[in-house]
């Protein structure tokens, strides 16, 4: 079992962005995760990690967010 980790940016307002992900993890991987944490940060941080993982980083990011992208990139870690 795998812990997913999201952390935001309060500043920025990315609380809204970090539920909607919480929400899209659980709902297609809840029975693969021990836990998904939101974690508060600021200077723009918008990061998911599985396990201590970067698997999204706003920072790097090439391509437009996309939850979907996201939660089949966890599922590669965790299934």
């Amino acid at each position: 079992m795998s812990t997913v980790e999201i952390e935001y940016c309060v500043p920025c307002g990315f609380r809204e962005r970090a539920v909607d992900v919480q929400g899209a993890i659980l709902a297609g991987l809840e029975r693969e995760l021990d836990s998904v944490r939101l974690v508060m940060g600021d200077h723009g941080v918008f990061r998911i990690s599985v396990d201590g993982e970067t698997v999204y980083d706003k920072a790097e990011a090439d391509a437009e967010f996309d939850v979907d992208a996201i939660v089949r990139e966890i599922r590669t870690q965790v299934v």
